[in-house]
């Protein structure tokens, strides 16, 4: 079975021209015009087992909007990645698409080459979310009131369960994985959303970072594990020492 991709957008132009381009390269397309229709749509798929490998989701649409729709897939599924597309070119739209679990935003008039190339980048992806057999090291992280379980998706912070996006989890394991290295923007950027770097995007790690502190940091003002290298980018410390250096650890 070819991969299956959920198109929701209510201009019917576009979305017949979505539809067309798609199916031109092999992907089996449903579409709807709504987002109740999406998020039925979705759950009906799953319910019959022939899940959609991605979704490509306006937000701008009737009954239940573009957010809300990404929001009920996230409460069901952590992995499928969802593809904004979108005429909405305000900051705050793309931190709140990222916040509720888009995995990538493209705004409205977009390249036909470019979306195409970032289909293949994110059903790529989650083939190898899929397919991968995470080690015990890899699934499971402590660190300070912290117990994280990336294979459930389980996250508690002093015993207490802390609701965590799927964009925030996957940013923290990259963080761990990468324990104690520097990472610029432009890598967490390339690891977790699968995009190159631009001042819209560079506010939307330094938020992703920041809700990470507020999570898991005693004071998020003066952070230990999630700290600010000054003119490079971000490192996360899993057992810092008592007397580490909080003149670094803030906001940039």
């Amino acid at each position: 079975m070819g991969r299956r991709l959920l198109v929701v957008e209510d201009e019917e132009h576009l979305s017949d021209a979505l539809r067309l381009n798609f199916e031109a390269e092999g992907y089996e397309v449903v579409v709807t015009a709504d987002g109740q229709q999406a998020i039925d749509a979705f759950h009906e798929a799953r319910h019959k087992e022939q899940p959609f490998d991605l979704v490509v989701l306006d937000l701008m649409l009737p009954r239940r909007s573009g957010y809300e729709v990404c929001q009920e897939i996230r409460n069901t599924d952590r992995d499928s990645p969802v593809l904004i597309l979108s005429a909405r070119s305000m900051v705050e739209d793309r931190v709140l698409a990222f916040d509720v679990g888009a995995d990538q935003f493209l705004q409205k008039p977009f390249s036909l080459t470019e979306l195409l190339a970032r289909v293949r980048n994110l059903l790529a992806r989650g083939e190898m979310r899929r397919t991968r057999e995470p080690t015990p090291h890899a699934a499971i992280l402590k660190f300070g009131a912290a117990d994280v379980n990336f294979r459930s998706h389980d996250v508690k912070v002093r015993g207490v369960q802390q609701k965590l996006s799927a964009l925030h989890l996957q940013l923290l394991r990259v963080f761990a994985d990468n324990e104690g290295v520097v990472l610029t923007r432009d890598e967490i950027l390339d690891k977790v959303w699968g995009t190159a770097r631009t001042a819209e995007t560079t506010r939307v790690v330094d938020n992703a970072v920041l809700a990470l502190r507020k999570t898991f940091e005693d004071d998020p003002a003066a952070p230990r594990h999630f700290l600010s290298i000054r003119g490079a980018g971000y490192k996360f410390v899993r057992n810092p020492p008592p007397d580490v250096d909080q003149s670094h650890g803030g906001e940039p």
